[in-house]
């Protein structure tokens, strides 16, 4: 018995310190397993396999340095696979720094496919350009695949006869992927259409010619280079209608006619007003000498009241003192005859 001895005092302690055991290793496991999601979470080992499955060597490291430098590695892996499977050579650096300077990868990858695929070159560096201007790449190159067609608006001018024409055109365009970056856009382009119309219907002797031929609208437009500065090449210029407007010749005669004779009114407005006036006038000056006069009668009594006071009036007195007895005299034989 006394061989037990030490089994039974190992036994006690193993029963006195398998509960801590198990409890310290359940919380490694926790620990292992917490670690373990943030390590997948973290590094992208799914990304990873799919990159390496499809023939794009990226090392782990350098999709947790993506993750370091706040790039997400599923565009830019993404990227990789479709320019990879596409047949394209495009370097993951530049991706990145075409990402950080808040272009989209994606879109570039996709034109660079289609131009690829229609024979189109564009280098990686000017389809990056085109993105960073604001230009949606993608698009430009389905349009110097396919043209498009843009229509003006309605362009009003008027030929040497005084007759308006209002003309519409649609211009065929391809892009120009070699002057996207700093090209004029469709604004310039109508602009310049328009202006070649105004310019063909203006040098026109008359109205029926531009009618009969539509098309010397297209040729002068075309003859000017008008594309030139933009990032279309212009294919074709149609005129898809021409109508005719206002007699603008006889408007503006009519209108001139108007003026004139408003102008007439207002001159002889102006004759009669100045008459009117000098009448008004001569009115006045005639009561100024009336009143004249009148203050000339009234000093005269104030004159002779004057005189009567100085003693100037006594010839006159004895005159008429003479002529009264003279007039009594010869008063007495007038009765008696």
């Amino acid at each position: 018995m006394a061989f037990l001895g030490p089994f039974l005092a190992s036994s006690a302690l193993a029963q006195g310190f398998g509960p801590a055991l198990f409890g310290s290793t359940f919380f490694l496991a926790i620990l292992i397993i917490i670690l373990v999601l943030i390590f997948f979470s973290f590094v992208p080992v799914g990304l990873w396999v799919s990159a390496y499955f499809a023939g794009v060597r990226v090392p782990l490291l350098s999709l947790v340095a993506m993750r370091l430098r706040r790039v997400p590695p599923g565009v830019i892996v993404n990227a990789l696979i479709k320019a990879t499977k596409a047949g394209l050579t495009v370097q993951q650096d530049r991706m990145e720094a075409h990402f950080l300077a808040g272009g989209n990868v994606n879109l570039v990858v996709d034109a660079l496919i289609a131009a690829n695929q229609a024979k189109i070159p564009l280098p990686f560096e000017r389809a990056t350009a085109i993105d960073l201007a604001g230009r949606n790449v993608l698009d430009a190159v389905k349009v110097s695949v396919n043209p498009k067609v843009i229509q003006t608006p309605m362009v009003a001018a008027v030929a040497k006869d005084g007759i308006q024409l209002l003309a519409t055109a649609r211009i065929t365009v391809r892009a120009n992927i070699e002057r996207l970056v700093g090209g004029a856009g469709e604004e310039t382009i109508l602009a310049r259409v328009g202006e070649g119309i105004v310019t063909t219907i203006g040098s026109a002797t008359s109205h029926k010619e531009v009618l009969e031929n539509p098309d010397r609208i297209s040729k002068t437009v075309l003859s000017k280079g008008l594309d030139s500065g933009t990032a279309f090449e212009i294919l074709s210029v149609d005129i898809a209608d021409v109508d005719v407007g206002k007699n603008i010749g006889a408007q503006l005669q009519t209108d001139q006619a108007e003026a004139d004779k408003r102008i007439a009114q207002a001159r002889a407005e102006e004759r009669r007003a100045m008459a009117v006036a000098a009448e008004q006038e001569n009115i006045a000056r005639v009561q100024e000498m009336r009143a004249k006069v009148v203050e000339a009668e009234a000093q005269i009594p104030m004159a002779m009241a004057e005189a009567f006071r100085q003693g100037n009036l006594r010839v006159m007195q004895a005159d008429t003192t003479m002529r009264e007895s003279i007039a009594q005299k010869g008063t007495p034989k007038e009765e008696k005859k």
